[in-house]
C-alpha cells in the first residue's frame, strides 16, 4: 500500500518530497523555535501532517485486516449454510421392516424369577442351556435359531410360549406354533398341555390345538371369511370329508398320493376339456402315443450288447414264459382283458422268433404283458436258470432294441387298467397313460404328473401357465407338448373346482391370494384372523417354500399397518417372528422348498432388529455320529459356524459302519439288537427294498406289529419320514443319489430366482447338496448304532454324485468294511 497520499496541500506534504535546502533549513529553525517554545505555523502544518499521515496509514491497515478477517468470517458462514444445503432431490427413506422397532419387556427379575420356576419345576435333565436360555428370552422383533439334530429344540419352543404367556401376559390367540406334519403336531399339543400345567395352568386340547398348527390350518380360515367361500374345501382334503374339520387341515404337505376323490374331480375336468377344446385334444395325442409306445434302446447300448447273445436261447424259451406271464396276470384277475384280443403274434427279433400276448384293433397295436413288481421277483420256472423277472427284462431289451411295430408293453396290472378303460370311454378312467417328465424318477398317471408339476412351479411362488409361457423345449420334445397340456389343464381345473358346490380350491391357490402379490386381499380380513400370526413361531423352518415365505411376510406387513389399534386392551402389543431350523436337514427341494429363507433370515425377513442364535448342544448322538454326519453334510453350503458336540450322558464312541448290501447279513444284525431291547429305526430309499428285507426279519416284524404303535420298538420309514425320530440303532438301507436332471425344474428355478446368479442348472446343483442333507438326517437319527449298507455300483448310478463318496478315508467315526471302497 502506497503512503503517499495525493489529496494533501503543497504545504502539508512530506518534508522528504521537499528540495534538500529547505528540508535542511526547515529543520534548523524548527529545533530553534521549538527550544524558545515558539509555535512556526509552518511546522505545526508539517507536523499535523505528519500525525495525519501516519494516523491515516495505521488506520488503513487496522481497518484493512480487521475488515479482511471480519469479512472473512462473514464469507465462511455463508459457505457452511450453503454446504448443509443439498442441491438434489431426495425423497424420504422407505421403512420397508416387517415390524416396529421395539423389544419384549423383559426386566432382570421377571428373567430370575423365570430361571428359579424352571429350576424348581422341570428335572434336571430338562434344564435349558445357556444358548437356550438365549432362545427364550430373545427380546428383538425377528430370532432365528440354528438347531441342529438333537438340539432339544422342542421343549425349549414351549419355554418360549410360558414366557410370553405365563411372565409377559400375552394372550395365546395371539400367537401361533407352526408344525409341518401332523405327528409333530400332536407331540408339541402333547408336551405344550404337559409343560403348562406344571406352571398350575389347566391348558384344554382345544386351547393348545389352536396354538399349534400347520400352514394349511391357518390359510384355510382366512379363505373361508371372504363372501361366498363359507364352506370352501381343501381340494389336498377331499377324501377327509367325513373327519372333523380340524383334521381335514392337518394333512402332511409332502404327501403327493392322489386318492380316489381327488381324481374324481381330476378326471371330470380332464373329459370336460378334452370335448371341448381341440388344442388339448391335439396335445394329448402326441403325449398318448410317446408314453404307450416301448422305448427304443440303442443296439449299442451294453445292455443290449450284453443281452445279444442270449437271444437264441431267450427264443427258445419265449412261449413258456408267455404262459407264466399270463398265468400270474390271470391269477391277478388282470387278464383276460376287455378291448384286447388275446392271441399271440410272432416277431422276428435279430433273427430269431418272439411273441406278443394280444392285439387292440383300435390303436393297431400289439401289446406284451409284463412282470407287475409286486409279484415276487424271486419266482422262476421249472428247470429255468434264471428267474421270471430276469428272463423278462432280456425279452423286453431285445424289443427295445429290434422291434420297430407299434407296440405297447403293460409294465403292471394297475397301469392295464387304466389303459383299457380310457379306450372303452370310460369318464372315470382319465387319460389311461403313464408319463414320465424328464427328470422324474418314475412315470406316473398322466393327470398325477400334472398334479406334480403344477405343485412344484406353485410352491416355488409361481403362476402356473405364465412360468409355463416362459420355458423353452426342444421341437421335438414331448415335454413341450406336455407342459403347454398342463397350462391349459390347470387353468381349466381351478375353474372347475370352484364352480363345485361347495367350492373347492388348492392349498397353493390359497397362499398365493393372501401372498405379496395380492396386498390387497389382506384388507379384507378381520383383525381376529390376522391377530394369531402376530407372535409366530416357526418348526423346521429349514423346509419352508417361497409361496409360504411370500404369505408370511404379506401377513406380517399387513399386521404392522394396522398399528396399535389392532392390539388395543391386550397384553400382546406389536408381533414377532421366531423361526428354528437347520439347513443341514432341508430335504424337501423335489418339493419346491429351499434352506436359502432361512440361510438368509436377516435379508428375507426385514425387521429394525434381529437376534441369532445356534444351539450347538445334541442330547441325543455320541460325538462319533454327529462328526460323520457333519463330514458328509460340510461339502454343501451352510450357516458359517456349525458344530455340534455330544451332551447328556456319556455313551460310548462306536463308528457309523459303512457295508456292502446285505440283506441277511443286516437282518441277522437287526434282530441281535431287537433281542437286547433296543428301540430301532430301518430306512430305506425305495418301497420295494422295504419288502425285500421284511422277507429276512418277519419274526422280528410279527412280534412287533402285534403291539400298539407307541410300543413298538421297530419302526421302518423313508429316509424322509424320519425327521424327528430316534432310535438306539438305525440301519440304512441304500445311498443317497441325484440320479436325475430336471431341464423344466432347472428353468422354474431360475424365473423364482433360487439358485447362483448364472447358473444354469441351479435345481440339479441344489439336488447335489440334498442328497448329503439326506444322509446327515439318516444318520443323526442314531443315538448309539448306525450301519449304512450301500449297494454296490450300478450301472445306471455309476457317475452320478452319491452321498457315499463323502466317507471319511482314515477318520476314526467311520468303519468301512466295502470290498471295493470309494472313499475319499
Amino acid at each position: 500500500m502506497s503512503q503517499h497520499t495525493p489529496d494533501l496541500p503543497p504545504e502539508l506534504r512530506p518534508l522528504a518530497e521537499m528540495p534538500l535546502l529547505k528540508r535542511l533549513a526547515a529543520r534548523f529553525f524548527g529545533h530553534g523555535l521549538t527550544r524558545l517554545r515558539a509555535q512556526h505555523r509552518a511546522s505545526w502544518l508539517h507536523g499535523q501532517a505528519d500525525g495525519f499521515r501516519s494516523g491515516h496509514i495505521a488506520g488503513v491497515e487496522y481497518g484493512y485486516k480487521e475488515g479482511k478477517l471480519e469479512g472473512l468470517e462473514e464469507g465462511r458462514q455463508v459457505l457452511l449454510i450453503r454446504d448443509s444445503r443439498s442441491t438434489e432431490h431426495r425423497p424420504p427413506n422407505i421403512d420397508d421392516h416387517l415390524f416396529d422397532d421395539w423389544r419384549l419387556p423383559l426386566t432382570a427379575e421377571l428373567k430370575k424369577r423365570m430361571k428359579a420356576d424352571v429350576a424348581r419345576l422341570l428335572p434336571a435333565h430338562a434344564q435349558p442351556s445357556a444358548a437356550q436360555w438365549k432362545m427364550i428370552f430373545s427380546d428383538t422383533p425377528s430370532t432365528s435359531v440354528i438347531a441342529g439334530a438333537g438340539a432339544g429344540k422342542s421343549t425349549t419352543l414351549v419355554l418360549r410360549i410360558v414366557l410370553l404367556a405365563h411372565y409377559l401376559g400375552f394372550e395365546l390367540s395371539s400367537m401361533t406354533v407352526v408344525t409341518f406334519t401332523r405327528e409333530s403336531r400332536k407331540d408339541f399339543i402333547s408336551k405344550l398341555i404337559e409343560i403348562f400345567a406344571l406352571w398350575g395352568r389347566a391348558l384344554s386340547f382345544k386351547e393348545a390345538r389352536d396354538l399349534v398348527r400347520t400352514f394349511h390350518s391357518r390359510i384355510l380360515p382366512m379363505v373361508r371369511s371372504l363372501p361366498g367361500f363359507e364352506r370352501l374345501q381343501a381340494f389336498e382334503n377331499l377324501s377327509l370329508r367325513a373327519q372333523g374339520d380340524d383334521e381335514q387341515v392337518d394333512s402332511n404337505p409332502f404327501d403327493l398320493r392322489i386318492n380316489d376323490a381327488q381324481r374324481q374331480q381330476l378326471n371330470a375336468c380332464y373329459h370336460a376339456l378334452y370335448t371341448r377344446d381341440e388344442r388339448f385334444r391335439e396335445l394329448i395325442q402326441p403325449l398318448s402315443r410317446h408314453a404307450l409306445q416301448l422305448k427304443e434302446l440303442e443296439r449299442d447300448h451294453p445292455d443290449v450288447q450284453k443281452r445279444m447273445a442270449v437271444t437264441e436261447l431267450a427264443a427258445k424259451r419265449d412261449e413258456e414264459l408267455c404262459d407264466t406271464i399270463e398265468d400270474l396276470w390271470f391269477r391277478a384277475k388282470a387278464w383276460p382283458i376287455r378291448g384286447i384280443e388275446p392271441n399271440r403274434q410272432t416277431f422276428d427279433i435279430n433273427g430269431s422268433t418272439f411273441h406278443s400276448h394280444g392285439y387292440i384293433p383300435s390303436l393297431d397295436a400289439w401289446v406284451v404283458l409284463g412282470f407287475d413288481p409286486r409279484e415276487n421277483p424271486q419266482v422262476t420256472r421249472p428247470n429255468a436258470k434264471l428267474t421270471v423277472r430276469a428272463e423278462w427284462a432280456v425279452k423286453r431289451t431285445l424289443f427295445q432294441a429290434f422291434c420297430r411295430k407299434p407296440l405297447i408293453w403293460l409294465d403292471s396290472y394297475e397301469s392295464s387298467k387304466r389303459v383299457l378303460a380310457s379306450l372303452a370311454g370310460d369318464a372315470s378312467a382319465g387319460p389311461g397313460f403313464d408319463y414320465k417328465v424328464k427328470g422324474e424318477l418314475a412315470s406316473a398317471p398322466l393327470l398325477d404328473c400334472f398334479v406334480a408339476a403344477a405343485g412344484f412351479i406353485e410352491n416355488l411362488g409361481l403362476d402356473v401357465p405364465n412360468a409355463v409361457s416362459q420355458m423353452s423345449f426342444a421341437k421335438d420334445d414331448p415335454d413341450r407338448f406336455f407342459f403347454e397340456a398342463l397350462s391349459l389343464y390347470w387353468r381349466a381345473l381351478e375353474d372347475h373346482l370352484l364352480d363345485q358346490k361347495p367350492p373347492i380350491m388348492t392349498y397353493n391357490r390359497m397362499f398365493a391370494l393372501f401372498s405379496e402379490h395380492s396386498p390387497e386381499n389382506l384388507k379384507l380380513l378381520s383383525d381376529e384372523l390376522l391377530r394369531p400370526l402376530s407372535h409366530l413361531m416357526i418348526d423346521e423352518f429349514q423346509d419352508v417354500s417361497p409361496q409360504i415365505v411370500s404369505w408370511i411376510r404379506a401377513s406380517l406387513a399387513e399386521i404392522r399397518s394396522r398399528g396399535p389399534a389392532m392390539h388395543v386392551g391386550r397384553g400382546a402389543q406389536r408381533s414377532s417372528l421366531l423361526c428354528v431350523g437347520d439347513d443341514w436337514q432341508s430335504i424337501y427341494g423335489w418339493r419346491g422348498s429351499s434352506p436359502s429363507f432361512f440361510m438368509e433370515f436377516n435379508k428375507e425377513f426385514s425387521s429394525p432388529s434381529t437376534t441369532k442364535i445356534m444351539l450347538s448342544d445334541n442330547y441325543r448322538s455320541h460325538q462319533h455320529i454327529i462328526d460323520a454326519a457333519e463330514h458328509i453334510v460340510r461339502a454343501a453350503p451352510a450357516i458359517a459356524g456349525k458344530k455340534a458336540k455330544a451332551s447328556g450322558e456319556p455313551r460310548d464312541l462306536l463308528p457309523v459302519n459303512v457295508l456292502d448290501r446285505d440283506d441277511q447279513g443286516m437282518a441277522k444284525r437287526l434282530i441281535e439288537h431287537y433281542r437286547k431291547g433296543d428301540s430301532i429305526l430301518m430306512l430305506y430309499r425305495k418301497s420295494s427294498d422295504k419288502l425285500l428285507i421284511e422277507e429276512h426279519i418277519k419274526s422280528v416284524v410279527n412280534v412287533d406289529s402285534s403291539l400298539p404303535y407307541e410300543a413298538r420298538r421297530l419302526k421302518q420309514l423313508t429316509y424322509h419320514s424320519a425327521k424327528g425320530l430316534q432310535a438306539d440303532a438305525v440301519f440304512l438301507l441304500g445311498d443317497c443319489q441325484h440320479l436325475t436332471s430336471s431341464p423344466y425344474k432347472n428353468q422354474v428355478y431360475r424365473m423364482a430366482g433360487l439358485g447362483k446368479t448364472g447358473d444354469s442348472e441351479p435345481y440339479d446343483n441344489a439336488q447335489k447338496d440334498e442328497i448329503l442333507r439326506l444322509a446327515y438326517v439318516g444318520i443323526t437319527r442314531a443315538v448309539s448304532h448306525c450301519y449304512w449298507y450301500v449297494d454296490g455300483q450300478d450301472t445306471q448310478a455309476a457317475n452320478t454324485p452319491k452321498a457315499s463318496d463323502r466317507i471319511g478315508k482314515g477318520k476314526a467315526f467311520f468303519a468301512d468294511h466295502r470290498q471295493a471302497k470309494t472313499a475319499v
